[in-house]
């Protein structure tokens, strides 16, 4: 299965780390919207769109690569990390979801975890969730991906 990891990853790192996480699982190259063509990701069997989360949005870099790409019908998932949890009625990752329909992706799943935030509230008191994500968060990341490559050999 020829996978790739399309992830913004701006303030920490921790995006980064859980993209690579699931990259090692899936054998997958991970890389940045400004690395990459609009057109690659039509060559893929499955395609990963992730970002920190920024004011309960993803990042603007990667809603715009995504608005850019042509249509296609591949498998695609969405991940994020934030520092804050995410509204069960107004998920974060729901508007990238549906631009990734809108493109023709059939989004098969999405993951999220907690990760070190300084939004500028948190620069006060130095942040929150310092130690995000953890190795618990890294091991839910290679389950998820275990799942969605599991997925790919029992599909037809």
């Amino acid at each position: 299965m020829k996978t790739l990891l399309v992830c913004t990853s701006v303030s920490h790192g921790n995006t980064r780390r859980v993209a690579q996480t699931m990259a090692q699982v899936l054998d997958a190259r991970v890389v940045t919207p400004q690395e990459t063509a609009v057109t690659e990701p039509a060559g893929h069997d499955l395609v990963g769109f992730g970002s920190g989360v920024f004011s309960q949005r993803m990042h603007p870099d990667l809603l715009g690569f995504v608005r850019a790409l042509p249509p296609s019908s591949g498998r695609a998932f969405v991940f994020a990390t934030s520092g804050l949890p995410q509204w069960p009625f107004a998920p974060f990752t729901r508007p990238l979801v549906r631009l990734l329909e809108a493109r023709g992706f059939d989004v098969e799943a999405t993951f999220t975890c907690r990760a070190f935030d300084t939004w500028a509230p948190f620069t006060l008191i130095g942040g929150i969730n310092a130690q995000r994500p953890n190795e618990a968060d890294l091991t839910a990341a290679r389950t998820f991906a275990r799942g969605l490559a599991n997925r790919s050999t029992t599909t037809p």
